[in-house]
């Protein structure tokens, strides 16, 4: 899992330390067609552009991802538009700790998901984050 995950109400916060600085961090993390690399809870297969959209195939089906424009905040929020119609918004953040460090922190909703729904898809995001660090560590 990652390096932390506190339960705040409806909402879970995960989040990992990254030995890298933000910025190169956030570079990978905003560029959509890395997403197949490193979170394989959301894309399985080659990320393609759709207007102001990217679409994808997951573990849900085809999905369409639509983020937050270009910032220098570190803010990567998107929103996941399911096989189903509903559109779930996603917040994540990479935030600047050393000018070697950063902190990526993803926040997990849970909507309409069960207790074992939302511990299988908190324990997916972890694996994810834990993927992205060692790809940005390695790189």
């Amino acid at each position: 899992m990652s390096d932390s995950a506190a339960p705040v109400g409806p909402s879970l916060h995960l989040s990992v330390v990254i030995d890298r600085p933000w910025r190169r961090v956030y570079e990978y993390v905003s560029d959509p067609r890395n997403l197949p690399r490193w979170a394989a809870g959301l894309a399985g297969s080659e990320v393609q552009r759709e207007v102001s959209q990217w679409s994808m195939s997951s573990p849900m089906g085809r999905v369409l991802v639509s983020f937050v424009p270009e910032n220098d905040l570190g803010v990567v929020d998107h929103t996941v538009t399911l096989p189903t119609g509903e559109s779930v918004l996603n917040p994540l953040r990479v935030l600047p700790l050393t000018e070697e460090s950063c902190e990526v922190v993803f926040t997990l909703r849970r909507g309409a998901m069960s207790e074992a729904e939302f511990a299988e898809d908190a324990e997916a995001v972890g694996a994810d984050l834990a993927t992205l660090k060692e790809i940005c560590e390695q790189g």
